[in-house]
């Protein structure tokens, strides 16, 4: 994984933002389209100290829209809760994984391919270093080819 520091942002650059939903079945053709601005920093970024961006190595997390080569903006300050995707170390080893709580505590891939880390029975430490809040992606790398 390669980590990003939130320092390494340059400036605020805004961006058009169309007030209208952009609908996946049947197009509204009597839709206000009116623009306004977009700070992606103001959106995706609760706490600017504690959060910072992770890339992915890895096909482990495609079913939860996480790719080789995605972006994970991660806040450290968010306790993480039962289902929610974090990103950790265990043993050592840096992994991105959906938390479960119960009936055992593990990691849990999001692909069938990969089993999951079951923390109960491997004894490794588990250190979490954050709750992905968001994912962002190329639209051609949501497809592997």
């Amino acid at each position: 994984m390669i980590f990003y520091p939130l320092s390494s942002l340059r400036e605020v650059v805004l961006i058009p933002l169309f007030n209208e939903t952009i609908p996946a079945g049947f197009p509204s053709p009597a839709a206000d389209y009116v623009e306004r601005p977009l700070d992606l920093n103001e959106l995706c970024i609760a706490h600017p100290a504690a959060t910072y961006f992770v890339r992915v190595s890895g096909h482990s997390m495609t079913g939860a829209g996480i790719y080789d080569g995605s972006l994970l903006v991660v806040d450290r300050s968010v306790s993480p809760q039962h289902g929610d995707i974090i990103v950790a170390a265990v043993g050592g080893e840096f992994t991105v994984k959906k938390l479960c709580l119960h009936p055992v505590v593990q990691l849990e891939a999001m692909n069938p391919d990969y089993a999951p880390i079951i923390l109960n029975d491997s004894g490794d430490d588990l250190e979490t270093f954050g709750v992905v809040r968001y994912v962002i992606n190329e639209a051609t790398n949501v497809c592997p080819r």
